[in-house]
C-alpha cells in the first residue's frame, strides 16, 4: 500500500447546524446569532485551535472568530449576521504547537519541576517561527519577548510569567502555524431575512366584505376605513385572499353549493375571467391605482399588505384560452378540474407543471410575483404549495430573493410533516403548522419542543393560526369564547409569528356547516359577509392586550428560548420565553379546559430563568395589570374560563427580601 501524503491530523465532523449535508441553508434574520458546533479532535495529546470562518455572499475574504472547547471534543463558535442575503460559514482547525507547549509548561510548573530551560528554548523556537510571519509592531514585540526568554539576566519565574501571559497567547494565535490545518470540506449557508420574517402579527380579511351597507360589494377604499380598527388591535401584516377577477363557469354558490345564483360572488380562489387573470384586480374592488393607494395607506398605520398567491385558474382565466398546453387533459377531451376526493372543485383548474411548455409556464408564474412586487407587495402567502413541484419553488423563491431579499413567503401547506419541512428548506420564510389541531397539553409540549429545540428550528419558522377561512376546529366550535381566548394566547405566545382570520375570530364565530367538515356555516369564501365589528362581546380588547405584550417584550419575538414547565394538572400548560441575557422573561399559563376552573402548582427552573433561589420575585400579569409575589420554584395558579383562561406574566425585578 502506498504511503498517503500527510496533510492534517485533525478531524472535523458532526457540524451543526448543517441541513441535509449542507444542501440547504439555515435561516436567520438581521442581527441574530449563528452558533456553530462541531466535533474536532486529533491523535495524541496535543492541543488544538479552531476557528469559525464566515462571510456574506458578496465578500471574498473570510472573517475569523475563535471556537471554544466545550466537552468531549465538542467545540462552539458564533457570529452575528448583519445584512440580508446569503452568508457562508465553515471551520478550520489545526494542531497548535504553541498552545500544546504552553499546556505542557503549565503542567511542569504546577509539578514544581526545576529543569525547564530546554522547554523554554522550545517555546522560543515556536515564537521565532511566528516572528517570521509578523510585521510592524507585532514583530518588534515578539523580538522583545524572545530576548527576555533567552536572556541569562532574567529569572526563571519572570520567563515563565511571560511565556504564560495572555498577551503572548493572543499574538501566537494570530501567527499560528497552519501548515497542516484541516478545513471542513463544505461551505455551509445561512439565508438572512429582515426582522418581520421572525416576528409578525397577521390579520386575514376579505376586502369585499368591508361593506358600508348590507348587500354591497366592498372596495379597497371601503377597507381603508377599517385600518384604524385593525391597527389598534396591534396587527402589522394585513393579509388579503386573492384580489383577482373571479370566474363564472361552475361558480360555487353559498356554502359551496354546486349551483350559484346570479348574486353569488364566487370564491376568490377561482381566479380569472374575461377581465383578466393573476395580474388583474377584481373590478368591484377597484383599480390597480386604488390598490397601490391601499398599500400606501396601510403603511401609514404600521401595516404591510400580504397577498395570496394561488397558482390555479378558473375555467374563464385567460391562460385557458391562450395556453391550453398548461393544463392536464382527460381522455374525454375536458380539462381536469381540482379534486381532493371526495371533494370536487369544478370551478378551479390546476396547472400542469410537467407540460411540454413547462419552462414558459414557470417563467410566467414568476413574472406574476414580480408584478406585485413592483406594485409594493413584499409579503406573499402561498396557497397549497405542496401541490406544485419542489423544484419549481426552489427556482422561483431563489430567483425572487436574489433580486428582492426583503420578500417574505408564507407556506400554507397542511400536509405530511416531511413535505412541510421540505418546503421550508427550499426557501419559504414562514410555514403553517399543526397548531390548529394540537389541543391537549402533551400534544402541544411534544410538538413545540420538536419545532423549537431540534434541528428543525434552523430552517422551519412557524406561523400559528387558530382559525382560517377553511378551518374552524372542534375546539373553537365547542368551546366558544373561552376557547377562542385560550387559543389566541397560545398562538401569540408559543409563536413569534401568528395570525387570525377576522372578523370571524374576534367575534367568536363558531357555527359549522356540518359535524363532519371543518368548514364555517355561511362561509365567507362563498359570500359577502356583513360583520358587526362593534359588537360589545368582541375579543377586540383582549387581542389588543395580547399584541401589546408581544410588541413590548422581546422574549415573545422569537421562538428558540421556548421551554415548558411542569404543572401538576394536565389541563394547565405553562411555558416561558426569555431574551438571551434574561433581562426579559415571560411566563405563560393557560387553562386548556374551556368548561371548568382549573388549578395547580407550577414548578419553574429558577436557575434557567436566572431567578435567585433565596429571594421573592414578582410576576406581573400583562392581561389584567396585576402583580403577584412568588417564592421559590413551586407556586399556585388558578384559572377560570368564564373570567380569563390565561396568564401572561412578566417576571419583574426580584425582591430584596430574603425568604424566612
Amino acid at each position: 500500500m502506498p504511503i498517503v501524503e500527510v496533510k492534517t491530523r485533525v478531524i472535523i465532523e458532526g457540524v451543526q447546524p448543517e441541513i441535509d449535508g449542507g444542501r440547504f441553508p439555515i435561516k436567520r434574520v438581521i442581527g441574530e446569532e449563528v452558533s456553530v458546533e462541531a466535533d474536532i479532535f486529533t491523535d495524541g495529546h496535543e492541543s488544538l485551535s479552531a476557528l469559525l470562518l464566515y462571510r456574506s455572499e458578496d465578500e471574498t475574504k473570510w472573517t475569523e472568530t475563535p471556537m471554544t472547547f466545550l466537552v468531549n471534543d465538542r467545540w462552539r463558535g458564533s457570529f452575528v449576521v448583519e445584512k440580508m442575503g446569503f452568508y457562508r460559514y465553515t471551520i478550520i482547525a489545526w494542531v497548535d504547537k504553541f498552545k500544546s507547549w504552553r499546556q505542557d509548561l503549565i503542567k511542569r510548573v504546577e509539578a514544581r519541576q526545576k529543569d525547564i530551560e530546554v522547554n523554554l528554548m522550545v517555546g522560543a523556537r515556536i515564537m521565532t517561527q511566528a516572528q517570521q510571519k509578523a510585521s510592524g509592531r507585532d514583530r518588534r514585540l515578539i523580538a522583545e519577548w524572545l530576548d527576555t526568554l533567552q536572556s541569562k539576566q532574567v529569572t526563571r519565574k519572570e520567563k515563565v510569567r511571560l511565556a504564560l501571559s495572555d498577551d503572548v497567547a493572543r499574538l501566537m494565535q494570530r501567527y499560528a502555524d497552519r501548515g497542516f490545518a484541516a478545513t471542513y470540506p463544505k461551505e455551509l449557508k445561512v439565508w438572512v431575512d429582515r426582522e418581520k420574517a421572525r416576528f409578525s402579527t397577521w390579520y386575514e380579511m376579505f376586502p369585499r366584505s368591508c361593506v358600508p351597507k348590507p348587500g354591497q360589494h366592498g372596495t379597497f377604499r371601503d377597507c381603508e376605513s377599517r385600518f384604524p380598527y385593525i391597527a389598534e388591535m396591534g396587527f402589522d401584516v394585513l393579509y388579503l385572499p386573492p384580489i383577482h377577477p373571479i370566474g363564472h363557469t361552475n361558480r360555487k354558490g353559498k356554502n359551496n353549493a354546486l349551483t350559484a345564483t346570479p348574486d353569488d360572488p364566487g370564491t376568490p380562489w377561482a381566479i380569472g375571467s374575461e377581465e383578466g387573470g393573476h395580474r388583474a384586480i377584481h373590478t368591484q374592488l377597484g383599480t390597480l391605482k386604488d390598490f397601490q393607494r391601499f398599500v400606501r395607506k396601510a403603511r401609514d398605520y404600521g401595516m404591510e399588505v400580504a397577498l395570496d398567491i394561488a397558482f390555479q385558474c378558473s375555467p374563464d382565466h385567460p391562460y385557458v384560452r391562450e395556453h391550453l398546453e398548461w393544463f392536464r387533459w382527460r381522455p374525454d377531451g375536458t380539462i381536469q378540474y381540482a379534486e381532493n376526493p371526495p371533494k370536487k372543485y369544478q370551478d378551479i383548474y390546476p396547472l400542469e407543471f410537467e407540460s411540454k411548455k413547462w419552462q414558459e409556464l414557470w417563467e410566467e408564474l414568476k413574472s406574476v410575483v414580480l408584478f406585485w412586487i413592483e406594485h409594493g407587495v413584499r409579503i406573499f402567502r402561498v396557497d397549497n404549495p405542496h401541490t406544485k413541484p419542489f423544484a419549481f419553488w426552489e427556482w422561483l423563491i431563489g430567483g425572487i430573493k436574489a433580486d428582492h431579499p426583503d420578500v417574505i413567503f408564507l407556506s400554507e401547506a397542511f400536509t405530511r410533516p416531511k413535505i412541510m419541512y421540505q418546503l421550508a428548506k427550499l426557501g419559504f420564510s414562514q410555514s403553517y403548522t399543526y397548531f390548529t389541531w394540537r389541543n391537549a397539553k402533551w400534544e402541544l409540549e411534544q410538538y413545540f419542543t420538536e419545532l423549537t429545540q431540534t434541528p428543525v428550528r434552523e430552517f422551519y419558522r412557524t406561523n400559528l393560526w387558530p382559525n382560517t377561512p377553511d378551518i374552524l376546529s372542534d375546539y373553537l366550535r365547542d368551546g366558544g369564547r373561552p376557547a377562542f381566548i385560550a387559543r389566541l394566547v397560545l398562538a401569540a405566545t408559543l409563536g413569534a409569528n401568528y395570525g387570525i382570520y377576522g372578523p370571524a375570530f374576534e367575534l367568536c364565530e363558531n357555527c359549522r356547516k356540518d359535524t363532519v367538515s371543518e368548514e364555517y356555516l355561511n362561509s365567507e369564501k362563498y359570500e359577502i359577509k356583513g360583520w358587526d365589528i362593534e359588537k360589545p362581546d368582541s375579543l377586540r380588547g383582549i387581542i389588543r392586550l395580547v399584541n401589546k405584550a408581544r410588541r413590548e417584550n422581546p422574549a415573545l419575538q422569537s421562538d428558540h428560548s421556548l421551554r415548558f414547565h411542569h404543572v401538576d394538572n394536565d389541563q394547565l400548560i405553562c411555558f416561558s420565553k426569555c431574551t438571551q441575557d434574561r433581562s426579559n422573561v415571560i411566563l405563560v399559563v393557560v387553562n386548556l379546559d374551556y368548561r371548568y376552573r382549573q388549578s395547580g402548582w407550577v414548578t419553574l427552573s429558577l436557575e434557567e430563568l436566572k431567578i435567585a433561589q433565596n429571594r421573592e420575585y414578582q410576576v406581573h400579569d400583562l392581561l389584567v395589570d396585576a402583580t403577584y409575589t412568588w417564592k421559590g420554584p413551586r407556586n399556585y395558579v388558578e384559572l377560570s374560563p368564564e373570567k380569563l383562561p390565561a396568564h401572561i406574566f412578566r417576571v419583574e425585578k426580584q425582591s430584596q427580601r430574603k425568604r424566612g
